[in-house]
């Protein structure tokens, strides 16, 4: 077999990996220092319990970023893994190119090309107008099941970022 053939084998490996395992998530921040009081962090990852982490590891090692941390470390019980990329170039050369060349089969497939768009905005500075804010975290919350599990409600946010432009 070819270098490149195994390659190949294990980027779609990976993909497929990603596709059962993986999140593409944009996290909606409140935070007191920012423009509209609240931040966009955009963040890949993939969870593995600890017996099988070694794939996490495969994976940064491929997509030459990251880190591997434990998923939940306040939980004694929890021993699964996370492999993480919150770099916003990390995520723009590395991972979203691997993964426009390596597509999901899943619904997932949809959450990541929003989260392209997102992290694409974001490095044009989209973000920094309160339109373009509101346009993301519009996006945003349409991603992982509509934002179902999200701490804040997207009309809260909304409205706290509109009154906070009136204010300035």
């Amino acid at each position: 077999m070819s270098a490149g053939n195994q390659q190949e084998r294990t980027d779609a490996y990976i993909a497929g990996f990603v596709d059962g395992e993986g999140s593409f998530h944009v996290a909606i921040q409140k935070t007191l220092h920012v423009k509209f009081g609240y931040q966009l962090m955009p963040e890949f990852h993939v969870s593995q319990n600890f017996d099988y982490a070694n794939v996490l590891n495969l994976i940064r090692l491929r997509l030459g970023c990251g880190y591997i941390k434990p998923n939940h470390a306040k939980d004694l019980s929890d021993r699964s893994h996370v492999f993480v990329v919150r770099n916003r170039d990390d995520l723009l050369c590395k991972v979203i190119p691997f993964f426009k060349t390596n597509q999901l089969y899943s619904p997932k497939q949809k959450d990541f090309e929003k989260f392209a768009c997102i992290v694409n905005a974001m490095n044009q500075n989209v973000h920094l107008t309160c339109d373009g804010f509101v346009e993301l975290i519009n996006m945003a919350f349409s991603m992982n099941r509509s934002g179902r599990y999200r701490k804040f409600k997207l009309e809260n946010i909304i409205r706290h970022v509109k009154s906070s432009t009136t204010i300035r």
